[in-house]
């Protein structure tokens, strides 16, 4: 397949567009680079430097080739900062993404995958999360995602388009030169690692007595290598019209202590922590289902161990530092 990857020098989009073209496809990349990187796109892949808000030249670029499929993960991401700017978060993330689904029907691209969020689901009532629970969003963030699997769904309705949306919290690990980088960091694995490394004097632990086990709060963590086999697989499914949502998780989760543990022992170094209080808004648990994707599509995490993602996130840490 002819194969875009919007989104494709980010860390997840990255890894999938490698793992696109060590399976056959051809792969074209948009990025406009302000959070990704240009060494992250892989070697084979042609890059186009774009930005989603470039509505004219958006749609040019996507009717030039006759794509098969999308695979869109361009968007802005972090939850502080789209509580300070929620119009640019909404500018960009749903915006953005008007103008790619204007440009995909234009062109006729029948298949779109898009990276959504947990974080439509808000502060849980349950866990783990099913696909059928209350989407209420907490922050701009995670509302602007929700408008984009709520936009997707009405355009599949409309048309030809088969699409899915993937929800799933925190990814870890990495894939040979595909990594983690990001500025500002806010991911606990490579905070740690990077408190491992020397690179800062410490890691915060917020809050210590929420009712878990060790009394640290509990996250859902799943390998970026993971992550990429169900994106393909759903790129695989969209042969109908009509749009499906998968929640992505490994079904249990792991705490901050546990985390820290982990990448002690992976590392074989002592890792400074400070505890501090915990943070506004911060849930004791947050873990995904995956039931409905493993029943209806196969999907199975590989790498579910922790240790695993702290390995290769470290050796990916090594490999960039050296």
């Amino acid at each position: 397949m002819k194969v875009l990857v919007v989104g494709g020098a980010g860390y997840i989009g990255s890894v999938v567009a490698k793992r696109l073209l060590d399976e056959g496809h051809q792969v074209t990349v948009f990025d406009n680079l302000s959070k990704g990187h240009r060494w992250a796109v892989p070697d084979g892949a042609r890059l186009e430097v774009v930005d989603l808000l470039e509505r004219d030249r958006v749609a040019d670029l996507v009717a030039e080739p006759s794509y098969d499929g999308v695979l869109h993960f361009a968007a802005l991401s972090l939850v502080g900062e789209s509580v300070l700017e929620p119009a640019r978060y909404f500018r960009t993330n749903v915006a953005g993404t008007v103008n790619l689904l204007d440009a995909m029907r234009g062109a006729g691209v029948p298949r779109l995958v898009f990276s959504s969020t947990a974080a439509v689901y808000g502060e849980p009532e349950e866990v783990p999360i099913v696909e059928t629970a209350p989407t209420v969003p907490t922050n701009p963030y995670g509302a602007s995602k929700l408008a984009v699997d709520q936009l997707i769904g009405y355009e599949a309705a409309a048309g030809d388009l088969g699409a899915v949306s993937l929800r799933y919290f925190n990814v870890a690990g990495a894939s040979g030169l595909q990594g983690e980088v990001h500025s500002p960091e806010t991911h606990l694995i490579p905070l740690v690692l990077q408190a491992a490394s020397g690179q800062r004097p410490s890691v915060s632990i917020f809050g210590t007595d929420y009712p878990t086990p060790d009394g640290t709060a509990i996250r859902d963590y799943i390998h970026v290598e993971d992550l990429a086999a169900a994106h393909i697989l759903a790129l695989e499914a969209a042969q109908e019209p009509g749009h499906r949502v998968y929640n992505l998780g490994n079904g249990s989760g792991f705490s901050v202590r546990e985390v820290l543990d982990a990448a002690r022992e992976v590392t074989g170094l002592d890792i400074p922590a400070v505890e501090a209080a915990r943070r506004s808004g911060d849930p004791a648990v947050l873990v995904a289902s995956s039931d409905r994707i493993q029943a209806e599509l196969g999907w199975k995490a590989e790498k579910p161990e922790l240790e695993a993602m702290i390995a290769d996130a470290w050796a990916f840490l090594q490999r960039q530092s050296g």
